[in-house]
C-alpha cells in the first residue's frame, strides 16, 4: 500500500483485476504526458505518475481507478516526496468525506 496525501495505491494481483476494468478506456494524459491520479482544484498541483502504463478511470467518482505500470513508475506531487512504484496494477482510492446528506471525495 502506498499513500500520498489524499490519494491511495492498493497493488491487485494481475488475475484479480476485473475484465470489466480492463474494458475501461484509457485515460488521457496531461499536456506533459502525465497520468493525471487526482488535480488538485485550488492549487493546480497534481497527483500524477509519468511512465509507460495506463489510467483507467470509472465514470463514477466514487469507484476506485486502476493503475496499471507494466515496468514501475514514480507517484509524484509538488507538495509531498515521490514514491517509487514496483511495476503491477493497482486500484487507486480518493480520501472521500462524509458531508450531512452524501459523501464526496476530498480536493486539495
Amino acid at each position: 500500500m502506498y499513500r500520498q496525501g489524499d490519494i491511495l495505491l492498493v497493488r491487485v494481483p494481475e488475475d484479480e483485476v476485473p475484465q470489466e476494468v480492463r474494458d475501461l478506456p484509457p485515460e488521457p494524459r496531461d499536456a506533459r504526458g502525465r497520468m493525471v491520479l487526482a488535480l488538485g482544484e485550488a492549487t493546480g498541483h497534481a497527483h500524477a505518475v509519468k511512465a509507460p502504463g495506463t489510467l483507467l478511470r470509472s465514470p463514477d467518482p466514487l469507484t476506485p481507478d486502476h493503475l496499471h505500470l507494466p515496468s514501475g513508475g514514480r507517484l509524484e506531487h509538488e507538495e509531498h516526496a515521490a514514491i517509487s512504484l514496483p511495476k503491477g496494477w493497482y486500484r487507486v482510492i480518493r480520501q472521500r468525506e462524509y458531508v450531512p446528506g452524501s459523501v464526496r471525495v476530498v480536493a486539495d
